[in-house]
């Protein structure tokens, strides 16, 4: 291809066509920061209070939960952190600027919730031989608010959490600490009204397995944005067949469809023409469908022709 094509097609995807599409939906992505400021607020505000009750009234695990709570406040902020970098401007060395920290931040924050969880876990183990006492009504209480404001920050989030992993990583904090408080709640109910104190490991156990299944698949897909693979909702060789089927269009190869963020999708690949009559048309005709059809924001498409004998195409290339 001419450098010209290649230039042109540059200017196609990222110029006046150039958009921020995500991978769920084709209009630009929903600012969180206020969502993210709310959350952050309400949850050191309740992690303050949480451990001066746990001081005053020597509760050791309210001040364990005050420190859990801490690791949450710990993960919107890691969120938060990400999402403002999604905007930040390229450089010489980093030409996508620091988008792709959204998938770093949704990585760890899937682990901090494994780790997270797999300690509460391993706590309800220890205690089946051993019950531990349970705490008074204040414990109960406080976890009571704790429900309130961990769902309260997870609903601020709550539209989000599918077309952005990064929010999905944040929304799925709160809702695990919702999770976790509901189940302090219920079981202190529970065994102050039976006296049967295998209710609380039981009980911790069940909503740790609950938060597991939903952790997993934003570690999965988190790990696999981290590999450059293909984002979810996007079929590869629905694309490679789509592209095969543009006008003039006898060969599709080096195709490469990776997330530069948790909202933005890139595309590069070589398409192979018999004559080059309407290319420019034809770059502008595919970045805009790509766009729309695929959720696709940032294409690059290089023209061959049959002549032109291309390294980037053996028999294994996609």
């Amino acid at each position: 291809m001419s450098e010209h094509h290649h230039d042109h097609d540059h200017e196609v995807a990222h110029g006046g066509a150039h958009d921020h599409a995500g991978h769920a939906h084709s209009h630009a992505p929903k600012d969180f920061k206020m969502a993210f400021a709310i959350g952050t607020a309400l949850n050191l505000t309740f992690v303050v209070v949480e451990a001066i009750f746990g001081f005053t009234s020597h509760s050791l695990a309210l001040l364990a939960d005050a420190g859990h709570n801490l690791s949450d406040v710990f993960g919107l902020l890691l969120a938060w952190g990400a999402s403002a970098l999604m905007k930040s401007a390229p450089t010489q060395r980093h030409t996508y600027g620091f988008r792709s920290s959204s998938i770093l931040a949704a990585l760890f924050n899937a682990i901090l919730l494994l780790v997270a969880t797999g300690a509460i876990a391993w706590e309800a183990i220890q205690r089946f031989p051993k019950p531990a006492p349970v705490g008074g009504t204040t414990v109960m209480w406080v976890a009571l608010v704790g429900i309130g404001v961990n769902t309260a920050t997870a609903l601020l989030f709550l539209s989000g959490r599918k077309g952005d992993m990064n929010v999905r990583g944040a929304f799925l904090h709160m809702a695990a600490d919702a999770a976790v408080s509901l189940g302090v709640v219920i079981a202190g109910f529970f065994i102050l009204k039976t006296g049967l104190h295998w209710i609380d490991p039981v009980t911790s156990l069940i909503i740790v397995a609950v938060i597991m299944i939903g952790t997993w698949g934003l570690l999965r897909d988190s790990f696999n944005l981290a590999l450059h693979a293909v984002p979810p909702g996007i079929d590869l060789p629905e694309v490679s067949r789509y592209l095969a089927s543009l006008p003039g269009v006898t060969e599709v190869h080096d195709l490469h469809i990776w997330a530069i963020s948790t909202t933005e999708t890139a595309l590069t690949g070589h398409l192979v023409r018999r004559d080059s009559s309407g290319d420019d048309a034809l770059l502008s005709r595919a970045a805009n469908e790509l766009r729309a059809r695929f959720q696709i924001g940032h294409t690059t498409l290089q023209l061959e022709t049959p002549r032109r004998s291309c390294d980037l195409a053996p028999a294994d290339s996609i």
